[in-house]
C-alpha cells in the first residue's frame, strides 16, 4: 500500500524531531502548540521535505509548515504548480 502524503509528512517530521509522538499529534493544530518545535526544527523540516519529496519550501513559506494539515495542503499546491511548469 502506498503511503499517503500526510503519512509521509508525519514520517519526515518525526525524522527531524524524534521526540514527537505521532499517536498524540493533532494534525490540525500548530506544531509549536503541541511540541517543542522551534525555527531551527522548521528549517530542518523544510530541508528534509526537499530531500524526501523534491519540493523546495522557500524561507518566506515556512509559516505553511505550522501544522501537518497546513503543510500537506501547501505541498499539494506546490506540487501542482511545479507540474504545470514542466
Amino acid at each position: 500500500m502506498n503511503e499517503s502524503l500526510k503519512e509521509r509528512v508525519i514520517r519526515i517530521l518525526i525524522g527531524v524531531a524524534p521526540d514527537i509522538d505521532a499517536s498524540q499529534l493533532v494534525t490540525s493544530l500548530a506544531l509549536r502548540d503541541q511540541v517543542d518545535f522551534d525555527s531551527m526544527d522548521t528549517l530542518h523540516f523544510a530541508i528534509a521535505l526537499k530531500k524526501e519529496l523534491g519540493i523546495d519550501v522557500p524561507d518566506a513559506d515556512f509559516r505553511e509548515l505550522a501544522s501537518v494539515d497546513r503543510c500537506v495542503q501547501y505541498l499539494q499546491r506546490r506540487a501542482q504548480a511545479l507540474s504545470l511548469h514542466t
